[in-house]
């Protein structure tokens, strides 16, 4: 088969490698597109090592047909549509044993420790593949997994009905976010960035929110005087690497002061760079602050949303290349972030 390997760091090859086999329990999968994530471009770079090491097939988010079966698999069929939820969990550790697989001390992920869907034929489990219904397309299909970020979060979160909500940071998670919050709320939402562009995109996908560039308008003092000095009910941050602006809270410490008494602030930036906080401005507040980090199951609830239209996938892609075009698609990635949300790439 043909995919897509990161030979070097920063230099991709599609070439011809061996197509994986089927275990007893085993799915193979024919891959029919997938999205490049943040992840990704970390692993292009590096940043991952030695936790990945090339050579390696990058591509956690994809989706394709099922072109063969083990002996043992009994829910699917071939040449059903499926997706691919790839978290490897351990089952044996603390967070395990009580469910919370998220937080599994050994977590692992198709496309990251292992390789993944830029590739012609993927290998994977029964347990990790959801059927689609014929309405979601291969394209929509593919920002499953981004999706499920975004609906885990406001799930951990607590996100109800009516609450008021600020985003910092508008790309491909905060953008999922967005759209995962819209489905639970349809009061004010703020989206907070430096990326003028990113906001636009936000706002041509749900002109109703209000949208703030952090480097012309302080965001904690906007959304006080929206809110009339009360604050929103909850506040996530997923911003990651963060650039320091001058007069301005970084983004977690923002979240912090942006929310109600008693509100939420949830965290999902997976910078590198300490966030410092004020911590009697969340005493003060008796407010609470959590994590996420991937999906617990939400694949089924974005899937239900997707094939009831309550989504708007249309405005996530960016832009559609081929597989050979991989090493291109990183580089524009790389070179004009502003331009892109999610690139995908076309297997089949």
């Amino acid at each position: 088969m043909k995919a897509a390997v990161l030979e070097n760091y920063r230099i991709f090859s599609w070439q011809e490698v061996p197509r994986p086999t089927v275990g007893e329990c085993d799915v193979l999968i024919q891959v029919t597109h997938a999205g490049i994530c943040g992840s990704d471009m970390h692993i292009y770079n590096g940043d991952f090592y030695p936790r990945t090491r090339i050579p390696m097939i990058p591509g956690h988010e994809f989706t394709g047909i099922v072109a063969d079966i083990g002996p043992k698999v009994g829910t699917v069929s071939r040449g059903e549509k499926v997706v691919v939820d790839p978290i490897i969990w351990c089952g044996k550790c603390a967070p395990c044993q009580i469910g919370r697989y998220p937080a599994c001390t050994k977590l692992k992920l198709i496309g990251v420790d292992v390789n993944g869907g830029f590739a012609e034929y993927v290998s994977v489990k029964e347990r990790m593949l959801y059927k689609l219904p014929e309405n979601i397309t291969s394209r929509h299909a593919a920002l499953i997994e981004v999706y499920s970020i975004g609906f885990h979060a406001i799930k951990r979160a607590g996100l109800q009905e009516n609450d008021t909500v600020a985003i910092w940071g508008t790309g491909r998670i905060g953008h999922s976010l967005l759209q995962a919050a819209r489905t639970r709320t349809n009061n004010t939402i703020f989206c907070i960035d430096i990326i003028e562009s990113r906001l636009q995109m936000a706002k041509m996908a749900y002109p109703d929110i209000i949208t703030i560039n952090a480097t012309k308008k302080d965001p904690v003092a906007c959304i006080q005087e929206e809110t009339n000095g009360r604050g929103v009910d909850v506040a996530f941050e997923a911003v990651g690497h963060a650039r320091v602006i001058p007069e301005r809270p970084n983004p977690v410490r923002g979240c912090i002061q942006c929310i109600r008494g008693t509100g939420m602030v949830c965290v999902l930036g997976l910078g590198e760079i300490p966030a410092p906080i004020l911590l009697k401005e969340l005493i003060w507040k008796e407010a609470s602050i959590v994590a996420s980090r991937v999906n617990q199951g939400e694949f089924s609830e974005v899937i239900q949303h997707l094939a009831a239209g309550n989504l708007k996938p249309g405005t996530f892609i960016s832009r559609e290349m081929s597989g050979p075009e991989t090493q291109i698609a990183f580089d524009l990635l790389e070179k004009e972030p502003e331009k892109y949300l999610k690139i995908l790439i076309k297997i089949f």
